[in-house]
């Protein structure tokens, strides 16, 4: 899949799913463990963890698939880049500050994977 595809499937997921599940499906097909349960490991970072509106389900989402496919080094780099997009990485205030809604930021997320996350 190009960088626009995974964004874009990405961003189709999240009408089904919350920000960390949708950027974490995006590359399923990169991951070691099944859909199933990525969909479930990732359930409870949705709405900034568990709906306290912390860390961006987004933010926790490239974490996730970073880790779980061995890029575990690049997590930083990608969140500072998510950051200086978006001017933060609390989900609270980005809801706050309006500038995106969620499904771009999620096509966003799965974008900046791409840099490290390769097909």
């Amino acid at each position: 899949m190009t960088k626009e595809e995974r964004s874009n499937h990405a961003r189709t997921l999240k009408k089904q799913f919350n920000c960390c599940q949708a950027v974490v499906l995006s590359y399923v097909d990169k991951l070691p463990i099944s859909e199933s349960d990525a969909k479930n490991v990732a359930a409870p970072f949705g709405a900034g963890l568990a709906g306290c509106r912390e860390v961006c389900g987004c933010v926790s989402g490239m974490a996730m698939v970073c880790g779980l496919t061995g890029h575990t080094s690049d997590t930083r780099s990608l969140i500072e880049k998510f950051r200086a997009s978006n001017g933060d990485i609390v989900c609270g205030r980005l809801l706050q500050k309006g500038k995106k809604p969620c499904p771009e930021m999620v096509a966003e997320a799965a974008g900046l994977l791409d840099e490290v996350v390769k097909d």
